[in-house]
């Protein structure tokens, strides 16, 4: 057998599975970490598992592997990336590809493509989604750079990925740093979907009164309809799970405060920036902040009046499917918005993403693998400039099929002091899309008045302006 040419650095947890999995391929592969002992307890418990070489300095590394080179790095992103790829770029030969699999932002992807293609050498920006068991059993794999770049590696990437009806979960997204903006947006969807999920959680326990199992149970249940999806899975398994020590539900002995580590940060910015309404999404970071305030929110609560969540619930069927309907139609919002902001990303970046092949790669081994994205993936399948999927005939009769349940939850929100703020903006979004004509007239007015930024009419073409601190006349200003 012919020694490797693909190669990983970075045996943490990630990585370690990625290389695992590669190895169960039959695919021969190189591995490495900056620690050796890391390397050598890797080939330790796992080197029998397939054709896997074990290295220890980064030359013997580089040395291992056969031209062209293929080398991923499995590292935090960040400083760390960088450090990794300049310890490997002047060992490495004109051709070979240094391959960065983390979460890293698109920006740093593009700088370092760029980089690397100024010094002879080629460069993959991947996002790589479905966590530890995703990596060793089949993740989503999201490849961005150059063309020739995925073309060799493509055979590991779409061994290792999820298969769905015999489908590979990955597929060549675009140049320089598409493939981590579109994990980006993926993580900034995961983002919504799970507070929303947190959100109907929240009702269900507070504004309708059932009990931890119960409220499994009824995760459960909806799993086995349209909200079948893994996270849905994996909420009825929390919600399950008892704590050892005190016998309550883990859920309940967990602390309230949600981490982050930037990534649906990064997709709200964006989103401002290239003027996407994304508000589901920014909601969701904007919850996960609030959930922070620990200290404060336990002052707060003993301070600030409103109703308290809880009393006097009782448990009501109806109220419970009304949940289920809210949190499918808001999920529909946010995976149309998500879609919504690459689609524009792809028009500033002169990216030509396929949002049909993303929806594809999305049904496995991701986070947000869902059922409904074989519903997305058809839609974009019939056609490709699809605005919004919220037009699509499927999702425009589920969400006004929804729509009822949907503001009584809200509703019902409203009045028992329950914070709904995914739930909310998702619908003041629809109800803000579905809408000829709103109130953004009297914004446009008010900022003629302070700032003389002018307005167009609707009767009229051309940009005019009110003097108004004059004679009140007013004058066109574009000729």
């Amino acid at each position: 057998m012919s020694g490797p040419r693909f190669g990983l650095t970075g045996l943490a947890v990630m990585g370690a599975n990625l290389a695992r999995n590669v190895a169960h391929h039959d695919i021969p592969i190189a591995v490495h970490n900056r620690t050796a002992s890391k390397t050598e307890q890797f080939m330790s418990e796992h080197g029998s598992e397939g054709p896997i070489t074990g290295t220890g300095t980064t030359e013997e590394f580089v040395q291992a592997l056969e031209r062209p080179r293929t080398i991923m790095t499995m590292v935090k992103a960040g400083p760390a990336v960088d450090a990794v790829i300049e310890e490997l770029a002047p060992l490495l030969e004109e051709g070979d590809t240094i391959v960065d699999g983390g979460n890293s932002h698109f920006r740093d992807t593009q700088r370092r493509d760029k980089a690397m293609n100024e010094r002879g050498l080629r460069f993959l920006g991947v996002g790589v989604s479905g966590g530890e068991e995703g990596a060793l059993k089949g993740p989503s794999i999201m490849p961005g750079g150059s063309r020739e770049s995925y073309d060799d590696v493509e055979h590991v990437f779409t061994s290792i990925a999820a298969q769905v009806d015999g489908t590979p979960c990955c597929t060549y997204v675009g140049a320089d740093g598409a493939g981590h903006y579109v994990k980006m947006v993926h993580n900034g969807i995961e983002y919504a979907d799970i507070q929303l999920i947190a959100e109907a959680y929240d009702l269900l326990r507070h504004g309708v009164g059932l009990e931890v199992p119960e409220i499994a149970q009824v995760f459960h249940e909806w799993n086995e309809g349209d909200l079948d999806s893994f996270l849905i899975e994996i909420t009825a398994t929390v919600l399950d799970k008892t704590d050892e020590r005190t016998g309550q539900p883990l859920v309940d002995v967990i602390l309230d405060q949600a981490e982050q580590k930037g990534t649906g940060r990064w997709t709200a910015q964006d989103a401002l920036e290239l003027g996407v309404p994304l508000t589901a999404i920014t909601e969701a970071v904007f919850a996960r902040g609030i959930s922070a305030l620990g200290d404060q929110r336990a002052t707060a609560s003993k301070q600030l009046a409103g109703p308290k969540p809880g009393e006097g619930a009782h448990a009501d069927r109806e109220l419970v499917d009304d949940v289920r309907q809210a949190l499918y139609a808001s999920k529909v919002v946010a995976y149309a918005q998500g879609f919504e902001q690459m689609t524009a990303a792809a028009k500033s970046e002169g990216w030509e993403l396929d949002m049909g092949s993303l929806a594809t790669i999305w049904r496995g081994g991701c986070i947000i693998r869902a059922r409904f994205l074989d519903r997305i993936r058809e839609a974009y399948d019939t056609d490709p400039d699809t605005p919004n999927l919220l037009l699509v005939d499927y999702f425009r009769d589920a969400v006004a099929d929804a729509q009822d349940s949907w503001r009584r939850v809200i509703s019902h929100s409203v009045d028992i002091g329950l914070p709904v703020p995914a739930f909310t903006s998702s619908l003041a979004y629809y109800d803000g899309y579905r809408r000829e004509r709103g109130p953004a007239s009297l914004i446009q007015g008010l900022r003629d008045l302070f700032g003389a930024h002018t307005y167009r009419r609707v009767d009229d073409e051309g940009t005019y302006h009110v003097r108004w601190g004059q004679d009140g006349s007013e004058v066109r200003t574009d000729g």
